[in-house]
Formats: structure tokens, C-alpha cells, sequence
């Protein structure tokens, strides 16, 4: 399942679940091209090509946003609802993957306009397979929207 237009932007600030992420999409042999983004601040950067990502304006968006919500700088909620405010990633497929079990996380983050809202298991068995279906769906079965101009 590897397409180098599907891009997955993985915004997560700890190192074990990036490397675990990583290690669940090789497993998965979701070969998609990651981009991995340390913060919220970071992830902002990198979608609307500010900062350090100024380098990257014109290019496309990420086919899918995997989003933690406890971040440094700006937490998951807080990119949530900026991506919605911005016309070119109010549709963004966004996936809130967090260990988070707080009913609030969840409500909130689907008022945000959160597309999905996952617990991260614990047993890596079945971390795989939630990344597993999670690419499948997003990156396989799922018809995207159409984008309006780059950042």
C-alpha cells in the first residue's frame, strides 16, 4: 500500500510512540512517506508552510493528519481547530490517536471536527492493527475531498 502522493503527517512528541507508530506502519507495509512534527506549533508550521516549512509553500497537503492531543507548545485540540478555521485544511482527514480515555477529549474533539477519535492500545499487537486499519481506511478506501489551493 505505498503511494509517495499519500502522505501521512504523524504530529506526536514522544519518541516511543513515533518509533512504535513507525514500527506499526512497516508492519502493516504501509510504505507511505511520514512526516513526523514534534508539537503543535511544529505541525501548524509545516501545513500552512510557515517557519522552518516556509520551504515547502505550493506543495500538497498530507493525505491524512494523525494527531496526539498532548503536546508542547499547542496541544492536539488546539491544531484541531485551527486546521477547521483555515479553508485549505478544513477538510484535512485529521485522527486523533492519544492515550487519552478523558470523555471530554472526546467531545471536544469531535466538536472540533475530528474524523476519527482512537485509543492508543497499550499491547503493540494491537497497535499494529489499529494502525493497520487506520491506513487502510484513510488510505486506501476513503474518497477524499477535493482541496482548494495549497498553503
Amino acid at each position: 500500500m505505498n503511494d509517495e502522493s499519500k502522505v501521512i503527517l504523524l504530529v506526536e512528541d514522544n519518541p516511543d510512540d513515533v518509533a512504535l507508530t513507525m514500527r506499526a506502519f512497516k508492519r502493516s507495509h504501509l510504505m507511505n512517506p511520514v512526516v513526523v512534527a514534534r508539537d503543535g506549533v511544529e505541525a501548524l508550521d509545516y501545513l500552512f508552510a510557515r517557519g522552518a516549512h516556509a520551504g515547502r509553500a505550493g506543495s500538497a497537503l498530507p493525505t491524512l493528519a494523525i494527531l496526539d492531543l498532548k503536546l508542547p507548545r499547542l496541544d492536539g485540540l488546539g491544531v484541531l481547530k485551527a486546521l477547521r478555521a483555515d479553508p485549505r485544511t478544513a477538510l484535512l482527514p485529521t485522527v486523533i490517536l492519544t492515550s487519552s480515555k478523558e470523555e471530554q477529549d472526546v467531545v471536544s474533539g469531535y466538536k472540533l471536527g475530528a474524523n476519527s477519535y482512537v485509543r492508543k492500545p497499550v499491547d503493540f499487537a494491537e497497535f499494529v492493527e489499529a494502525v493497520k486499519v487506520l491506513g487502510i481506511y484513510w488510505l486506501a478506501l476513503n474518497q477524499m475531498p477535493p482541496w482548494p489551493t495549497s498553503p
